[in-house]
């Protein structure tokens, strides 16, 4: 009678800051331990589930990372047992002799860039320690179609994607055609394969986008209050941030001339704005196009949760309007499919084309083969918008609890803003002066609140916190609402 194998210890951890996504840390970790002899054949791994409870990550890139390694023979699985180290590796294991340690040297100085200066706010900040409900950028993982996603992923991963040559800079051609039906179709984005860029999410376009088009000193408008991950590029790319306020029509583009007429560029949210939630109307739209064209600037629109809207129908987007070429149009499968999986994509207006292939070259050469593999065939066969049908119907139903519960409990002790699309909404709670204290608070509850305070560049006009319902079961909702009244209570 065998033994059962020995369960390996997961000597196995992540960076979530890190450009390499979670799901290949995760492979090439367990691909080094397995080649170096760190985890033995026979030995087994955790569950999907385990490993992703042990690291607080979503399932997800533990599942993609997994079926790769079945597939191309790191792993296997065994009736009754579950996963383990493969007895027939795909290649020589490789022991690593020791290291010559060479002797100690006196440190010289540590000179760091200028830009580097400005003190490092992580995404993980203590208002959030508790990792509670309400989660801003979080989805409804439990809802994702895991199987259907394993098999695509084992199915790419044997037949050989992500292991030939480097391809073109702008990504798959396949994906770029599939994205560009889909944004043509829901987003009325004018576009065609040649003009998108596959990135590593929504952040490394906005990036990719600054490093094409913005020097150092250039001025560039930012929503006040807005997204303070597009203000943290701008000021590591040394940019002058110009903090242009927004009204219920979205930025106000007569202020942002009076503040910078010749700004080079400005970033907007025009479908749901961050975090304040207005949709930017269409006067407003052509009124930015026509400053745009106008000053010879550009517009960079980030399109982050466009797909879900529950009061009115579909927005088209801003670059659909854009008859000059001044938008670059940015967006992420992220909100509808999961934050882990990090890729998105740019559209560029064809003469930039160019310009963006040689920053990318410059930079992370292009997005992981893979999983452009995957994502196409989840597109291509239908997956994608089965599951985006379903994710409406359930995050309308998150958000109409929610909204209900914050009326039912809060009453007229607060406002709630911009719940009529996206995955979150503001609540500004009457009389609050520091919306920081109360998301500390609330994270001993635990509670996920993010300060108002905190999207804005200068002084905060408002104090509030923002909640995302994406991720936040509907039955654990209205109990979550009574804890932030406790709150609210308590700290006045």
């Amino acid at each position: 009678m065998s033994s059962r194998p020995s369960s390996a210890v997961p000597m196995i951890g992540v960076d979530r800051h890190a450009a390499l996504p979670l799901h290949r840390q995760l492979y090439e970790s367990y691909r080094s331990a397995v080649l170096g002899g760190r985890l033995r054949p026979g030995q087994m791994v955790p569950s999907t589930r385990a490993l992703a409870m042990e690291l607080e990550i979503s399932r997800m890139p533990v599942l993609t990372a997994y079926a790769q390694l079945l597939a191309e023979g790191y792993f296997e699985t065994r009736s009754g047992i579950g996963t383990v180290i493969s007895e027939a590796l795909p290649q020589q294991r490789s022991v690593a002799g020791k290291a010559q340690i060479p002797p100690p040297i006196e440190p010289g100085p540590r000179n760091v860039s200028s830009r580097c200066l400005t003190p490092y706010r992580p995404f993980l900040p203590p208002w959030i320690a508790g990792r509670g409900a309400f989660n801003v950028g979080g989805v409804a993982l439990e809802h994702f179609p895991h199987r259907t996603w394993t098999r695509l992923v084992a199915r790419s991963a044997r037949n050989g994607a992500g292991i030939g040559p480097a391809r073109d800079v702008m990504g798959s051609i396949e994906l770029r055609e599939a994205v560009a039906d889909y944004l043509r179709t829901s987003r009325a984005v004018n576009c065609t394969a040649d003009q998108i860029m596959i990135t590593n999410g929504s952040q490394n376009g906005v990036e990719l986008t600054v490093r094409a088009l913005l020097d150092p000193g250039s001025a560039v408008w930012m929503e006040e209050p807005g997204y303070q991950l597009a203000r943290d590029v701008l000021s590591m790319a040394g940019c002058r941030i110009v903090p242009v306020p927004v009204d219920q029509q979205g930025i106000d583009v007569v202020r942002g001339i009076k503040m910078c007429r010749n700004a080079r560029a400005v970033i907007v949210t025009p479908s749901h704005q961050f975090p304040l939630g207005m949709t930017m109307s269409v006067s407003r739209r052509l009124e930015l196009l026509a400053w745009a064209s106008k000053q010879g600037s550009w517009i960079i629109e980030d399109d982050y949760d466009g797909e879900f809207r529950y009061e009115s129908k579909q927005i088209a987007s801003l670059q659909g309007l854009d008859r000059d070429g001044r938008v670059i149009y940015i967006g992420t499968f992220s909100k509808v499919l999961s934050s882990a999986l990090r890729i998105g994509y740019v559209v560029i207006p064809r003469d930039l084309v160019p310009h963006f292939m040689r920053v990318r070259w410059s930079t992370d050469l292009g997005s992981e083969e893979l999983i452009q593999t995957v994502v196409n065939d989840f597109l291509r066969e239908g997956h994608f918008a089965r599951h985006l049908r379903n994710m409406r119907l359930t995050y309308r139903e998150r958000r109409s609890v929610l909204v209900e519960s914050l009326e039912k409990t809060l009453g007229g002790e607060a406002e709630i803003v911009g719940a009529e699309a996206g995955l979150h909404l503001v609540v500004l709670p009457k009389g609050l002066k520091d919306d920081v204290e109360i998301c500390k608070a609330a994270a001993r509850e635990p509670l996920w609140l993010w300060p108002l305070s905190h999207c804005y560049h200068g002084p905060a006009a408002k104090h509030g916190f923002v909640l995302g319902f994406g991720g936040t079961p509907p039955e654990r909702i209205p109990r979550a609402v009574k804890q932030i009244r406790e709150v609210l209570r308590g700290r006045r």
